[in-house]
């Protein structure tokens, strides 16, 4: 393991102090291999209290899909930083990050999280299922396993931050029985009356919005 020198990380009250440090954390190599980065990252993440005046303007969802990706900050290249709306008891298709890392902050509402071992032998075993509350920051990368993300209330969405490092508009999607894997891709469309050049993805290949996929009230599943 690598000793990371212990720094107080700076003041981040607003989303724009997030951003302006998270590029001063990343410079210009984004997370790459470096733990010590990716344990700063999400330290920044955490010392941000999440205020909804902060990030609504870019907290646009589509009905007929199971979530939105709305881009806030393509940073330098090496990463990006997007808000992802989740419509009700809705979630994602269980799937990897193309080997990307992934931090993730809950802005509001309720996620949670259902962690998968890569398939053997043609299933896919679950490891972990963890609630996301408000302000929690979790850490994902293809080294740890898969996952999915979801939505479990039926009567309020969810609005969550997610840094993706590199950025990527390619990951494989996994079929839970039996383990299959496809390709999905993220389709990207501009949007007015939002800040500078922020765009919205809507996930397609498996990623629209499917009843099938709605969580039964009360059960908990996962992630994106």
């Amino acid at each position: 393991m690598p000793t990371c020198t212990s720094q107080s990380a700076s003041p981040v009250k607003t989303m724009q102090d997030l951003v302006r440090s998270l590029n001063e954390a990343m410079g210009s190599s984004g997370l790459g291999d470096d733990l010590c980065t990716v344990r700063k990252v999400k330290q920044l993440m955490h010392t941000y209290a999440s205020q909804s005046d902060d990030w609504a303007q870019h907290a646009v969802y589509h009905e007929g899909t199971r979530y939105t990706r709305n881009l806030v900050d393509d940073g330098n290249g090496k990463y990006n930083l997007l808000i992802l709306v989740w419509g009700e008891g809705q979630s994602s298709p269980i799937h990897d990050h193309a080997g990307s890392h992934c931090m993730m902050k809950l802005l509001a509402g309720e996620l949670d999280e259902q962690l998968f071992a890569w398939p053997q032998d043609g299933s896919l075993v679950l490891r972990r299922t963890t609630p996301l509350r408000t302000n929690s920051v979790a850490y994902m990368h293809d080294k740890i396993g898969l996952h999915r993300i979801g939505n479990p209330s039926l009567t309020a969405r969810a609005v969550s931050l997610h840094l993706y490092s590199p950025p990527y508009n390619m990951c494989k999607t996994f079929d839970e029985s039996t383990g299959a894997a496809v390709q999905s891709s993220c389709t990207a469309q501009k949007l007015t009356n939002l800040m500078s050049s922020s765009q919205a993805y809507a996930c397609s290949a498996g990623f629209a919005a499917d009843p099938a996929m709605a969580m039964p009230q009360g059960s908990a599943i996962t992630s994106i």
